[in-house]
């Protein structure tokens, strides 16, 4: 049985570490509000450059862009895929970054048959996948770290997934994003969306029931090659504040039960090391009483 010092040390431990689980908690938190009020502040946005391309496809239906419509299948060509996963820098976030690589490899187990690349967005996806036999296209690291996601990072992101599409010698057929979706703190759910080929479909779904009267200047190829990079990188910044704002919710109940967790387990070493040290002094009561009997 452990001394009483050797108990003490332990709850001394313990203690200094519920004070960084607690403190850990309240950083999360603060920062947890910021992140959701930047989801919903990114939500507009999307909305709208979805309307103004969903009533541009329908004055153009028979403009046909390779970010709308796909490549041409050759016939005897293997589907090459392209999976960007969006992990996390840190740990300490309970079963985010697990869950996510957990969908990866179930996104690879059912892709078997074409030819799967990886892009890795966060620390903890790179470390994870580098040990094992997948081909990894790009790593970027520290993108999300800091808790705010950089435009000018997403915009490399975009034109870097952007580029491998319209590839001319080893050309992508599909790129799609993985994340962790944010519902609430206590609930992030893995969500696989295609990011190209975008589809008309995808893209006339935000036009309005009043057709809008536009005056275009430019042709519509010039119009499209503007806008769906654009409409690509906000998919991204999308996704990666969403990312942001469940790694946060994450980490905030994960320390929050480590700080449950700590309490109880201090309370479960001063019983022990009540009991030995009452242990102990019987012990001396019954040393000196046997030793008064003696003499």
């Amino acid at each position: 049985m452990p001394s009483v010092q050797d108990l003490r040390r332990r709850v001394r431990a313990v203690k200094n570490m519920r004070q960084i689980t607690k403190a850990m908690k309240m950083v999360s938190a603060a920062r947890l509000r910021k992140a959701t009020e930047r989801v919903t502040a990114a939500r507009p946005y999307t909305n709208k450059m979805l309307q103004i391309l969903g009533d541009a496809a329908r004055r153009s239906p028979d403009y046909r862009d390779p970010l709308l419509v796909g490549h041409e299948r050759q016939e005897g060509h293997k589907e090459r895929v392209v999976l960007a996963l969006v992990t996390a820098d840190k740990g300490l976030c309970g079963g985010f970054n697990t869950n996510l690589v957990k969908a990866a490899q179930e996104f690879l187990r059912q892709n078997t048959d074409k030819d799967v690349e990886l892009v890795l967005i966060g620390r903890k996806g790179c470390d994870y996948f580098r040990r094992r036999p997948v081909t990894v296209r790009r790593e970027h690291i520290g993108i999300t770290g800091s808790g705010k996601v950089s435009v000018t990072d997403v915009v490399e992101i975009g034109q870097a997934l952007v580029a491998d599409y319209k590839s001319d010698e080893k050309p992508v057929d599909r790129v799609y994003l993985l994340y962790n979706e944010f519902k609430s703190a206590l609930s992030q759910r893995p969500v696989v969306e295609q990011l190209l080929p975008i589809g008309r479909d995808e893209v006339e779904a935000g036009q309005t029931d009043v057709l809008i009267d536009y005056l275009y200047e430019q042709p519509p190829q010039v119009i499209y090659s503007e806008l769906l990079p654009k409409l690509i990188e906000n998919q991204i910044y999308h996704a990666l504040l969403e990312s942001v704002a469940s790694e946060l919710g994450a980490r905030m109940t994960a320390m929050d039960s480590a700080s449950k967790n700590a309490s109880e387990v201090i309370d479960k070493l001063t019983l022990v090391m009540n009991r030995v040290r009452q242990a102990k002094i019987t012990r001396e009561i019954i040393e000196v009483v046997s030793g008064a009997e003696a003499l």
